[in-house]
């Protein structure tokens, strides 16, 4: 099997490439379906975020053409989002075996994130996993390796220091808008999202001391039950309109597939306005035209120009990037440890029946004489267990380390080989045992007849 990884990044791609590109949850488990019935025997999982789209796979290595390849994930998501290749194939990237270890580990740790050392990750790509565990699109090796990426993560928030500070998109965007107006505090803000990211917008707005915040959201309960828990406004989404010509900022992050409003339709709002707008869009897809920002007095910008604050943000968390790659380097070779040799535990376990067998067989061609009782049986069935216990934690030993220095299939065949002589050995020490009992059957003189003195002996007794 081999572990492979393709997508597209805020690195690798542009916004207007990687929003064409994003699945949202329904989009998720159709596209995992189908891919597991077109690849049955391979593994799943697929991670769509504003900042990224990307495919796990683990895939079999032979060259049958059934099996799946990077080039075939590059044409599934073509397929699959009615796109060209060519729009979106130059952005994509591709790492095979430990390269898509250490990419999902720095994935999920974070550290290939936009905001190095945001918490949103790990509660995206968990998501991510439970979708493909309920599509039944995951196995034995994304499995450990899901896991082993949760477990790095944690090790890594909890011993450095990476997540403090300003750590979310949420916190850039505010600190963006902080940058623009100096005195925030004063300024009236508007959240267009009641979601996760909604709410992490009111708390770092309410911690800059901005307190005049509205929130609009689709879903009317959603956006009274943000009012409530911040104390803010919550209006209905029918009267969006209204509060983009009131606010001075908006912030936006609905999970909208289409512009919630284009530059024709925005131009009537920004003529009933007095004063500088400004907007940042922080969804993927986008919700606001990017052709807005042609309108005068209206600064738009998206999730991609936080660049700025993003690299300040870098540079602060250089040591703990440094130690966090320590901890990374270390777990991905855990991982390729167990995954070069998950298949000989297996192999070792038909090694360790065969062994019982020749065992018993021996033990059984030596104890014809013995009594079969029940307490017998028991006896040689510990013997048996004894000897195959010490004989196997030798060669368990060599087994792991042919398989660490050259490879899995090498340890195969060690395996396969100390198999093969431990019967050649048994076969010629049963033949050697037969010959014994034959020779003996035939050279062994009759018992002479008692002399008289015997029986005179036998007579006096």
């Amino acid at each position: 099997m081999n572990i492979i990884v393709a997508g597209l990044n805020h690195n690798s791609a542009p916004i207007d490439i990687r929003e064409r590109l994003a699945f949202n949850t329904a989009d998720t488990t159709k596209a995992l379906t189908q891919l597991k019935n077109q690849f049955p025997d391979a593994e799943f999982v697929l991670l769509s975020t504003c900042n990224r789209v990307e495919l796990y796979c683990a895939t079999p290595t032979s060259a049958d053409k059934k099996n799946l390849d990077a080039e075939k994930i590059a044409n599934f998501f073509a397929e699959f989002h009615n796109l060209a290749l060519d729009v979106f194939h130059k952005f994509l990237y591709v790492h095979q075996g430990s390269h898509a270890v250490r990419h999902l580990l720095r994935v999920v740790s974070s550290l290939d994130s936009m905001i190095v050392g945001e918490s949103q990750i790990i509660a995206q790509v968990k998501k991510s996993y439970s979708l493909a565990c309920k599509a039944k699109s995951t196995g034995k090796i994304l499995n450990r390796l899901f896991h082993h990426g949760f477990a790095t993560s944690k090790n890594i928030h909890t011993t450095t220091s990476i997540s403090t500070g300003r750590t979310s998109v949420a916190g850039v965007a505010v600190e963006l808008a902080m940058q623009i107006f100096p005195d925030v505090s004063s300024s009236k803000a508007l959240v267009i999202g009641a979601g996760e990211m909604g709410g992490l917008l009111v708390q770092h707005l309410l911690h800059v001391g901005c307190e005049d915040i509205v929130v609009v959201n689709r879903s009317y309960e959603r956006t009274v039950d943000m009012a409530n828990l911040y104390g803010i406004s919550g209006q209905k989404w029918e009267k969006l309109h209204e509060n983009l010509i009131a606010a001075d900022i908006v912030i936006a992050a609905t999970g909208a597939q289409d512009y919630l409003l284009e530059k024709n339709s925005f131009a009537k709002i920004a003529n009933k306005r007095q004063g500088s707008l400004l907007i940042i869009d922080i969804a993927v897809p986008r919700n606001f035209e990017p052709t807005i920002n042609e309108l005068e007095d209206i600064y738009l910008y998206s999730i991609d120009d936080l660049s700025d604050v993003v690299e300040h943000n870098r540079k602060a968390r250089e040591k703990d990037i440094i130690e966090s790659m320590r901890i990374i380097d270390k777990s991905v070779t855990d991982f390729m440890n167990w995954f070069r040799v998950r298949d000989i535990g297996p192999l070792i376990g038909q090694m360790r029946q065969k062994l019982v067998k020749i065992c018993q067989k021996e033990l059984d061609s030596f104890s014809t004489t013995l009594t079969k009782d029940a307490q017998h049986g028991k006896q040689k069935e510990l013997i048996v267990k004894h000897i195959v216990n010490k004989s196997l934690h030798c060669v368990i030993k060599n087994v792991d380390l042919v398989a660490h220095q050259h490879s899995p299939a090498e340890a195969a065949k060690l395996i396969d080989n100390i198999m093969q002589q431990a019967e050649d050995i048994s076969r010629r020490a049963g033949q050697q045992q037969g010959n014994i009992l034959i020779k003996k059957n035939h050279s062994q003189p009759a018992f002479p007849e008692k002399s008289s003195h015997d029986k005179y002996q036998q007579t006096i007794l």
